[in-house]
């Protein structure tokens, strides 16, 4: 039962997260991908003038999904199951991870799993494989580099767990910020060595333009950033919350009890 009420609390958060990474989207994400999408028209208008000089004829394809409604409607359902679902994996983490960390306060345990989920989840991945806009990239390859991009991002999930079990191995032996270093190192490794193992993905085009570029990388960082400071001071607050009504409301009725 107490899994089921933090899982629910959870998804509710993580659904409150995505109505500001939408909003955030909406403003500043959105004009960098009509930007991107307006150069790629551009770079397809002088490919096809090339072509018909030389007497080729391309088909335009059609369009399956209009721009608008991905910028609306499409957005907002990717953007709230994205956010929701993280909210529910948030959850069932912080549910194991809590009573086995140091600290009892569901806040910090909340902060700490959110940074470290940040880091192990986007950050790391996007150092090796950055966010590009939709129109950068070859489309046959979409496939091989989003596979590209989860090897890592599962690789530094696991490397942080690993980590995790490592530093708790070493606190036997080792003070809390020795161990910590240890087993930041090892995490360091592993997520380095499999960067450099992994193939390289640049199919930016020259000429793309390089505050474009950069804009639209760091809306990519915002919006993870506001999820995951959602799920982190959100889930943390309801749940001490909670248990402070809970746990606060039982010993005042002990202690009313055994006054009479």
């Amino acid at each position: 039962m107490m899994v089921r009420t933090l899982l629910i609390r959870g998804m509710l958060v993580g659904f409150l997260a995505g109505i500001l990474v939408f909003s955030f989207a909406k403003v500043f994400g959105e004009p960098q991908v009509d930007h991107a999408i307006a150069f790629e028209s551009a770079m397809d208008e002088a490919k096809a003038k090339a072509d018909l000089e030389r007497g080729i004829h391309d088909v335009e394809e059609p369009e399956l999904v209009s721009r608008k409604l991905q910028a609306s409607y499409g957005l907002l359902t990717g953007v709230m199951v994205y956010s929701t679902a993280f909210g529910g994996l948030f959850a069932l983490v912080f549910s194991y991870a809590n009573g086995r960390m140091k600290s009892t306060d569901p806040r910090v345990v909340s902060v700490l799993l959110a940074i470290t989920g940040i880091i192990a989840v986007y950050v790391v991945p996007s150092i090796k494989y950055p966010a590009n806009p939709p129109s950068v990239g070859n489309p046959d390859t979409i496939g091989m580099r989003t596979e590209l991009y989860f090897i890592m991002m599962l690789v530094s999930l696991l490397g942080m767990i690993a980590a995790t079990m490592l530093q708790g191995r070493l606190r036997q032996q080792y003070n809390a910020w020795t161990s910590t270093y240890l087993a930041g190192a090892c995490y360091i490794l592993i997520v380095f060595t499999t960067g450099e193992l992994l193939p390289a993905v640049n199919e930016v085009p020259s000429n793309f333009p390089a505050d474009l570029l950069w804009n639209f990388r760091i809306d990519s960082l915002g919006m993870q950033i506001i999820m995951w400071t959602t799920l982190g001071l959100g889930f943390g607050a309801f749940t001490e919350y909670a248990n402070r009504n809970r746990f606060g409301y039982r010993n005042g009725a002990n202690i009313q009890l055994n006054a009479h």
